[in-house]
């Protein structure tokens, strides 16, 4: 591809070795069609999987644009309805859906912008430092050292023109005004560009929630005769470990492991989490109910 540095690129990105089969999830947008082109470059073997949540009526075509490049790129390609209704949490309700029909270990093409977004909605949801971490299974973004401005330039080259999902312009979406509020009102206040720093901090604190997390390794968080030998503070550490495995690796807000805290403790029966989710108390157990 002319007009772009695709080695120095790929140099950025973490994709396994050439003749690893992958799976992507490819939306139509630049980011994901970006990931296909570039692991694809990078000698992988790859199918792209294509979600259609039948919100839009342009979810169609865009599918349709995926299965085209797939098949101009050499790549497999998998089309999946997992039909979603508009309403409540309806970010969160989308990506379980996904998360449900998508095969593990999917790749995503999440980038440096997408992180410091993460970053920003998690210390705002009051999600501590693991929220701190941006988003989870960095393993499964291979694309994160990358900037948005790059996967669109890697569409461009490549001749193809994305999607573009005009649900991400919607202001009802908290993404969408941090990334188009308050991402610019930081550089416009700090006078640099805060996604490298937010990205660099969501590295740091990756590594203290790793350090973290060796203190409670091989703790049961659904044993409530477990829990109780705990201080308060490892009891909250274990909590949100399990928690965030049950919550598709979006960590909970604080609120939310103090409800639970409270459930493992005997003051109350069962506690609503983030996302609609429930756990509740039985038994001496602990259980998890999707939302």
């Amino acid at each position: 591809m002319s007009g772009i540095d695709l080695s120095g690129l790929l140099g950025r990105c973490t994709f396994a070795p050439p003749g690893t089969s992958v799976d992507c999830a490819v939306s139509g947008g630049p980011d994901s069609m970006a990931l296909m082109v570039l692991a694809v470059e990078a000698g992988l073997d790859v199918t792209a999987w294509h979600v259609d949540h039948g919100l839009r009526p342009e979810s169609v075509s865009e599918g349709e644009l995926v299965a085209r490049t797939a098949v101009s790129l050499g790549a497999a390609v998998m089309g999946l309805e997992a039909p979603v209704e508009h309403g409540p949490n309806l970010e969160a309700r989308a990506r379980d859906a996904r998360i449900a029909v998508l095969p593990a270990g999917v790749l995503t093409g999440h980038t440096a912008d997408d992180q410091a977004e993460t970053v920003i909605m998690n210390i705002l949801r009051g999600a501590g430092i693991q929220g701190a971490a941006g988003i989870g299974d960095p393993d499964r973004r291979p694309l994160l050292a990358l900037r948005r401005a790059e996967t669109t330039a890697v569409c461009a080259a490549a001749g193809i023109t994305p999607a573009h999902d005009t649900m991400n312009d919607d202001p009802r979406f908290f993404r969408n005004r941090v990334r188009h509020e308050i991402v610019p009102l930081m550089a416009e206040v700090s006078g640099r560009d805060p996604v490298p720093l937010l990205a660099r901090h969501a590295d740091r604190a990756r590594e203290a929630v790793g350090l973290l997390a060796t203190l409670v390794d091989g703790i049961d968080a659904t044993d409530v005769s477990v829990l109780s030998g705990l201080s308060d503070d490892l009891a909250r550490l274990a909590l949100r470990k399990w928690l965030t495995d049950r919550l598709g690796g979006r960590p909970p807000d604080l609120a939310s492991v103090d409800r639970v805290l409270e459930v493992a403790r005997g003051s109350r029966r069962a506690a609503e989490v983030v996302g609609g989710h429930r756990v509740e108390r039985s038994a001496g157990r602990l259980t998890h109910l999707p939302g």
